[in-house]
């Protein structure tokens, strides 16, 4: 019987599936909704169902294939103990589950196998060092009270921003009244919001907050030199556990390396695979297990 080698990449924001066949061809590639576990372990494998389901259709496997799937999963809040034992304890259709946080699966990928750290900084964030098998962490304790150097960070501090600023107390800027046209220039209306936002929310804003630092705006500028100044912090950690090579991974960190220091810029490669592939590196090997 044919076995099929599944990674997924599972964060606040999406979920992203890729198969490979045992000889390594790509048979699909698929993307649904979130896969942060500790947002909720039924959703997130639903969402991982969704995405294989989707990437598996493009090569005209099926739901009947899903028995002879080993699937490698990198995902955000795998972490937290409990939560990793209430997603594993789910009954599930796969030939086997094997689970590790989502960085654990970028560092695999971007250092093809071998030793070397990563900074993830997406819509969360974590940095990582693995090293003679051991893994060294810095970060990823989850928003609002970690993820610093993220989108969903930013944009909370944006959002507070720009209560200031409604309040008389910051100087307007184009980035403020950006935010205020979305929320039809309602300050209730972002308290209202604000007690169900999740992390994606916050992080929606991180695009025209780089957009808008480009043109110059006060604000923009000064959300951004502190986000690099959150991953410039977390990169240090990582130099002073010993990480030589470090690759910036997430809509956040690849656009900030000429936010960082040039000393710090010097630490810093390229990736040689994503995050999926490293979880189809693990796939089907129990040991990979976080717990």
């Amino acid at each position: 019987m044919a076995f099929y080698y599944v990674g997924i990449d599972g964060g606040g924001t999406s979920c992203r599936a890729r198969i490979r066949n045992e000889q390594g061809a790509l048979l699909g590639e698929a993307k649904s909704g979130s896969a942060n576990i500790l947002l909720g372990v039924e959703l997130a494998m639903q969402a991982i169902i969704d995405a294989i389901t989707q990437a598996a259709h493009q090569s005209g496997l099926t739901k009947e294939n899903f028995a002879q799937m080993h699937v490698g999963l990198a995902l955000a809040g795998a972490e937290q103990k409990s939560a990793w034992h209430a997603f594993m304890s789910q009954a599930h259709p796969f030939a086997s589950l094997t689970l590790n946080t989502d960085a654990y699966g970028a560092c695999i990928g971007a250092h093809n196998g071998d030793d070397g750290a990563i900074m993830i900084a997406g819509t969360g964030s974590c940095g990582l060092f693995l090293h003679a098998g051991q893994q060294h962490v810095v970060g990823g304790r989850e928003f609002p009270i970690s993820d610093q150097g993220s989108g969903a960070i930013m944009g909370l501090r944006l959002i507070q921003r720009v209560l200031l600023i409604e309040d008389g107390i910051s100087e307007p800027s184009l980035l403020s009244a950006h935010v205020m046209q979305h929320f039809n220039h309602d300050v209730d209306q972002i308290v209202e919001w604000s007690k169900n936002a999740l992390p994606r929310d916050y992080g929606q804003f991180s695009p025209v907050i780089f957009s808008l630092a480009q043109q110059g705006d006060a604000l923009a500028i000064e959300l951004l030199k502190q986000t690099a100044a959150d991953i410039e912090m977390f990169l240090v950690a990582l130099h002073n556990k010993g990480a030589k090579r470090i690759c910036l991974m997430g809509s956040i960190a690849e656009r900030i390396l000429y936010w960082l220091s040039p000393p710090v810029q010097q630490w810093i490669v390229q990736p040689q695979f994503d995050a999926i592939e490293g979880a189809i590196m693990f796939a089907g090997k129990a040991e990979h297990n976080l717990y």
